[in-house]
């Protein structure tokens, strides 16, 4: 059911944190709060709020009465109001102002670009540690407003909003650890270069589906953007060169990448993409999620050599010499093919004739002698036969049940199947 327009926080607050819809509740982080109120205030222990709080999706507009919100919410500590009709940053910074102890904000898909912040009005986020602006359609200007402002903040979101440019503050934001970014448009490297100055202390990076083309970067320049660098996604991503993938050893600290569904690696198959990568990024611990064990590291390197060894010495990757280096020049594995026999040629005794012949080995006993019945002039229930092993060191095997199959026998090329009459 639609929600309908207009509601303050505080209305919406009082609905889904009543006693009726949200009763108090015993057990491990369950515990609720129930604050003491303002003297004649309507709400006087109406409320049991959690100090986490999830308003979305409940057509929130405005913030409401002020000293209720600081009444009721002095204990709160995360704060999700996305996905609701929030416009006015003013109305925002009501609602933080007076929520202390405020760490964790989501203001995910609310249409806040249709206004601008204020610096007086970003004060009031001063705590926040973690912001979540997605799909805000935040403008650049309203980021560095909060940046300045915002000075424990650790963890920014900025997904699906648009950007395909990236403006730098005359400041940078040295607390800022992880940043997320992804579905946006930011193809060209001199716009990520941006976030390098801007975040120095970057830890996690997160570039998902921004299509970049390329990393075109000297190697001492990237070390001194991202010297903190440990983690990066360019999951989708626009990368074709193996040279991009190289670049990524310039990040002094770098220990996780995710590449996956980049066009460089779509030719390859899974096995090869693996290995490929993680022999080119010796300080990579964690491939696409899934940690890269000293095991997996050996055998990617090994099969990096074995790539390489035929390639033209003009296109040789110069990790391949460094890996030759360290293990030699390796040829390359021999190709053993595990399937079973499907048939064999042997050499059938009957009497005093030998006929050669292929025989099909997925077949019965019962089978293989009407298959002979014709060579051997015998009707299948007066025949006996026997195999031999040409490199057994045992004597002829009856091959007694007709509805054994002949491959459990090992049968091969160059063995016997000698037939008797059982009238002889």
């Amino acid at each position: 059911m639609d929600q309908p327009s207009g509601r303050s926080f505080m209305q919406v607050l009082c609905e889904k944190y009543s006693p009726e819809n949200f009763p108090y509740r015993r057990g491990p982080g369950m515990g609720v709060h129930v604050p003491a109120t303002p003297q004649g205030s309507p709400m006087k222990d109406r409320l049991n709020l959690p100090s986490v709080l999830v308003l979305n999706s409940c057509g929130i507009t405005c913030a409401g009465d002020e000293k209720e919100i600081a009444a009721f919410c002095a204990h709160v500590s995360e704060l999700d109001l996305s996905d609701n009709k929030l416009e006015d940053w003013h109305e925002v910074s009501k609602i933080v102002s007076n929520v202390p102890q405020l760490e964790f904000l989501n203001l995910s898909s609310n249409p806040l670009n249709l206004s601008v912040l204020e610096r007086t009005c970003a004060g009031s986020f001063s705590g926040v540690r973690k912001l979540v602006l997605n799909n805000s359609k935040a403008s650049w200007e309203t980021v560095h407003t909060i940046l300045q402002e915002l000075p424990d903040l650790e963890e920014l979101f900025l997904c699906l909003n648009d950007y395909e440019t990236v403006s730098c503050p005359s400041i940078c934001c040295p607390s800022l650890k992880l940043l997320h970014i992804t579905d946006n448009n930011l193809q060209d490297w001199t716009e990520i270069r941006k976030l390098g100055v801007m975040f120095p202390s970057l830890d996690t990076l997160v570039l998902a589906n921004n299509h970049l083309n390329a990393i075109e970067e000297p190697d001492d320049s990237l070390a001194r953007l991202f010297p903190n660098l440990r983690s990066i996604s360019l999951h989708k991503a626009g990368l074709q060169s193996w040279e991009d993938i190289d670049k990524l050893n310039s990040f002094p600290k770098l220990e996780e990448v995710r590449l996956l569904g980049i066009p460089l690696l779509q030719p390859y198959t899974t096995e090869e993409r693996r290995k490929l990568v993680i022999a080119r990024l010796p300080s990579v611990s964690k491939l696409n999620g899934s940690v890269v064990t000293d095991g997996e590291r050996e055998d990617s390197e090994r099969f990096f050599i074995r790539y390489y060894v035929d390639v033209p010495q003009e296109e040789v990757p110069f990790r391949y010499h460094e890996l030759v280096t360290k293990y030699g020049k390796l040829e390359p594995l021999a190709e053993v093919d595990l399937r079973p026999q499907s048939s064999a040629k042997v050499e059938v005794h009957f009497n005093d004739q030998v006929e050669e012949m292929t025989i099909r080995l997925d077949q019965t006993v019962a089978e293989l002698k009407k298959q002979l019945k014709t060579l051997v002039q015998l009707p299948t229930s007066n025949m006996l036969l026997y195999y031999f092993d040409h490199e057994a060191p045992f004597g002829p095997e009856e091959m007694k049940h007709s509805s054994r199959a002949l491959h459990s026998f090992g049968i091969r090329d160059g063995d016997k199947i000698f037939v008797e009459s059982k009238t002889k």
